[in-house]
């Protein structure tokens, strides 16, 4: 008899419900944890969020309708599918439970957040756990955007710019693995124009880095050990020409304070003269 057991048999199938697909996971398999036998239905079920998602109540609710509408699935949990944290249920219900009340809805049974696994007594997803490959830290990531005054203010060791080959995780420990393009910035730490690790000393990459892409890479180093590290306050952001130039500029006023502020320009002498050569310089 093919009963429930040839369902639950089933193999993982693609994600196709669309306000799903730009999830960290591709794969689900049905039934899901509201009982749907088919993706089909799965869709017309989660469409009666559209308008909740649409108001932005919570960062979490498009994730956690997903997690039980979608679940993941992975060759190590064909059996059991798993279910989002309990957590992500009541941060997707404290945002978008008011708004629900305000139009007189209540918050679905069918998504009670008490039946939900606790994150340190049994295996659920939450979206901490996916940024760091085992999920053994919680990855609470705020990039810093590169502007003067963070610049002079965090006084980073080294300024790079580099493409990212990859990066690599090992027993909780995430590693970037850069190749050098141009150095713009660098200390005590000897950095060659060649591949270079960046350490986080944690299981968070932050800020996060993309295999293949180009960056700006400002940050501190471990002297003693001769490391370049990649940890909180460091930044990175897409390389443009125009940022690299600016992180010159300010460099220049990091090592002399002061300069340039009575004679507008003085201090960007260096650099406006590769471009427009410079009257004061053309004398010399």
């Amino acid at each position: 008899g093919g009963g429930p057991r040839a369902a639950r048999g089933a193999a993982c199938e693609p994600v196709r419900i669309p306000l799903c697909q730009s999830l960290p996971w591709n794969m689900t398999k049905m039934p899901n944890h509201l009982h749907h036998s088919t993706q089909a239905n799965a869709i017309l079920a989660i469409e009666q969020f559209e308008a909740l998602l649409g108001v932005q109540c919570s960062g979490d609710l498009l994730f956690f309708l997903c997690a039980m509408y979608a679940p993941i699935c992975t060759i190590d949990f064909q059996h059991e599918p798993i279910k989002p944290c309990k957590a992500v249920c009541q941060r997707a219900r404290a945002g978008c439970e008011p708004v629900l009340l305000k139009y007189g809805h209540a918050w679905p049974d069918s998504l009670a957040c008490d039946d939900l696994p606790v994150y340190d007594r049994g295996v659920c997803i939450s979206p901490e756990a996916i940024v760091t490959a085992e999920g053994s830290e919680r990855c609470k990531c705020k990039p810093i955007k590169a502007t003067q005054k963070t610049y002079l203010r965090n006084n980073y060791n080294y300024v790079i710019r580099a493409k990212v080959k990859e990066v690599k995780t090992k027993c909780h420990d995430v590693t970037a693995v850069v190749e050098v393009k141009e150095i713009l910035k660098s200390s005590l730490v000897n950095i060659p124009r060649d591949t270079v690790n960046l350490y986080t000393n944690s299981g968070c990459l932050c800020p996060p880095l993309h295999a293949n892409e180009e960056y700006i890479i400002m940050g501190y180093e471990d002297e003693e050990r001769s490391r370049l590290l990649l940890v909180e306050g460091s930044i990175a952001e897409k390389w443009k020409d125009r940022l690299g130039k600016k992180v010159k500029r300010w460099d220049q006023k990091l090592r002399h304070p002061g300069k340039g502020r009575n004679e507008p320009g003085q201090s960007d002498s260096v650099q406006k003269s590769s471009r427009t050569s410079n009257p004061r310089q053309r004398r010399n």
